[in-house]
């Protein structure tokens, strides 16, 4: 999709600074959790553009993304506040390493990787599938939706920042399926070992590296 000026719909806090930003699904918009947008704002006269990976199961009428809010950072602070009928510039979807109804999807979420984590194990659910996640940060959000996937049966571990992920990760994919990983460069390192350490091919996981 081109860019264009898009409606935002709903503005809500997710725990510790971040927030979910909803947005108007635009005409022929067919992005799958995982998938990632460029949002475009005007500050102070310039544009500023961040990519953001969608955080919703799907996109039927909206799609959400969600924001870390670092409160010196050139645009978050503007993301987070927005409101109701304000407008963004949007273009995508980018990115190929998505949900693509894999019967079980095994997601490993560093800090604000768990926006596509979550999505893809909420779509899998809706699909009749599997998921299991695990996922590091010391300042847990999206809480209550991880709630809700424990409650429906996802395997679901939450970890600090500091924690070493071969335990869970060997538990998660005990029951095979495709490994989604997403997050910073040092979370990467340290799930990838952690796959390899379960005797699980790390090539051949889909992975969305943030920086």
């Amino acid at each position: 999709m081109d860019e264009r000026s898009l409606s935002v719909v709903a503005v809500r806090s997710v725990g510790p600074d971040s927030v979910a930003i909803d947005i108007e699904t635009p005409d022929e918009f067919d992005a799958q959790p995982g998938q990632f947008v460029k949002l475009t704002l005007t500050v102070d006269g310039e544009d500023e553009s961040r990519f953001y990976t969608i955080s919703s199961p799907d996109v039927a009428d909206e799609f959400e993304i969600t924001v870390g809010i670092d409160p010196d950072g050139d645009v978050a602070p503007h993301l987070a506040d927005l409101e109701a009928g304000d407008e963004v510039r949007v273009s995508g979807p980018f990115g190929s390493d998505y949900y693509e109804g894999e019967s079980r999807a095994v997601l490993l979420a560093g800090g604000p990787g768990i926006g596509p984590a979550i999505g893809i194990a909420e779509r899998a659910l809706q699909e009749g599938n599997e998921a299991a996640l695990v996922y590091r940060d010391d300042d847990p959000i999206h809480e209550e939706r991880l709630d809700a996937l424990e409650a429906d049966g996802v395997f679901v571990t939450v970890l600090d920042e500091d924690a070493d992920l071969t335990d869970a990760v060997a538990e998660a994919t005990d029951g095979g399926g495709q490994v989604f990983v997403y997050g910073f460069a040092d979370f990467l390192d340290d799930a990838m070992a952690a796959l390899e350490a379960a005797g699980v091919d790390s090539d051949e996981a889909k992975v969305e590296n943030f920086g």
